[in-house]
């Protein structure tokens, strides 16, 4: 035996319906042809919250100037050493790699000059004078890579770079007005609600920016230390080596600047550095490479717990998950933003979470407690058996 129910839903309702599902699509695909546009403003706003430690301090060193003095001094200064840091890396790292490209050939033949095998191996499979069709090869390959192909990826680059340029711009005109106007807007917003939940709400919006700002402050001072000794080193191994120690600066740059990238930043910097100094003498890229890996357990073992213990406080499982996370959805931009985005998180799930236990809803306090059943006259057990034994 079948049973039949009918729904019946009037005009009105199944309109407002697929209205619904309609509007919730539109927002969809706003949102997602908004999605550079939006990615820009985010990334402003961190650079906003990241430099406001800096235009405070600034502000309190020059009491009588406005906020916008110490803004644009902070600008100056961000700014310049961005400048600098591209102006000093970018030509070390070309010039080191164009060398290595020059030096390989040579290299290549000094090496294996006493490797008898290799053209005995070519006669074998019936190639003359392997070892020598090897180097030529190599030769060629060289100069077409440093003549042809380096210009012909610069060429193709300039619309990218031109692009990228463009959003770093707009992203650093939005954050100076964010923190020329930003906190006048915030005061004038937070003074229209006085209720006590507003207040909760205005506290946990700060606790989220000086999250933001804190790691970002830890993190520069561990970049610091770790370029600084990376200065010192390489100065050291350049001069042991026999290589120029003009290298110094730009390879600390090179490691503090990588440095930024948690979790693996400061080896990939290492690497890199080890790397270049290889290009030139094996020795020297040894040298550094063993220097890493020596500074690495003193920074994992001092230097962040000093530094950073005042910052998050995040397990590394938290971190860790963070990272690849920020890695998969946005690249190396999305490691370095992903721990504070965990930290905001851990932030919103304290004060949050703790209201749900003030109010009884996790902590069971809404339970009835019911009395436990006891003899006014009972003894306690302990007290029963000392006067049996006496």
């Amino acid at each position: 035996m079948s049973t039949t129910t009918k729904v019946q839903i009037d005009t009105k309702t199944f309109i407002r319906f697929w209205l619904v599902i309609i509007g919730f699509g539109l927002v969809g695909l706003l949102l997602h042809a908004a999605a550079p546009g939006l990615l820009v403003v985010a990334g402003a706003l961190f650079i906003a919250i990241a430099i406001s430690p800096l235009v405070r301090k600034l502000a309190n060193i020059f009491p009588g100037k406005s906020r916008g003095f110490a803004t644009a001094l902070a600008y100056i200064i961000v700014v310049g050493f961005i400048t600098a840091l591209i102006a000093i890396v970018a030509p070390t790292i070309v010039n080191e790699s164009v060398k290595f490209a020059s030096n390989l050939p040579s290299v290549v033949d000094g090496a294996t000059s006493n490797l008898k095998f290799i053209n005995d191996f070519g006669e074998s499979i019936g190639v003359e004078n392997l070892r020598g069709q090897i180097i030529d090869w190599l030769r060629t390959f060289t100069g077409s890579l440093i003549g042809n192909d380096i210009g012909t990826v610069l060429t193709n680059s300039v619309t990218a770079i031109g692009s990228f340029m463009a959003s770093i711009i707009l992203m650093l005109v939005l954050a100076f007005f964010m923190l020329t106007e930003g906190p006048k807007i915030v005061r004038k917003f937070w003074s229209n609600f006085k209720s006590g939940e507003a207040k909760k709400a205005e506290h946990v919006v700060y606790r989220l920016t000086r999250v933001v700002s804190q790691y970002v402050t830890n993190a520069i001072t561990v970049s610091l230390i770790n370029g600084c000794a990376t200065v010192v080193a390489s100065f050291i191994i350049c001069l042991i080596f026999g290589i120029s120690p003009g290298l110094a600066l730009p390879f600390g740059l090179i490691t503090g600047v990588a440095s930024l990238i948690p979790m693996f930043g400061s080896f990939i910097g290492g690497a890199l550095v080890a790397l270049l100094l290889g290009f030139n003498q094996l020795g020297a890229g040894i040298a550094f490479l063993v220097y890493t890996i020596v500074y690495l357990q003193i920074e994992a073992n001092i230097i962040s717990p000093k530094v950073q213990g005042r910052g998050l406080n995040l397990p590394a499982l938290a971190v860790l998950s963070a990272v690849t996370i920020g890695i998969y959805m946005f690249g190396i931009p999305g490691a370095i933003i992903s721990i504070p985005i965990a930290g905001c998180i851990k932030v919103l799930f304290e004060e949050y979470s703790a209201d749900l236990m003030d109010d009884g809803k996790i902590n069971g306090s809404d339970i009835e407690k019911k009395p436990i059943d006891k003899k006014p006259d009972q003894k306690p057990d302990a007290v029963l058996i000392a006067e049996q034994k006496a």
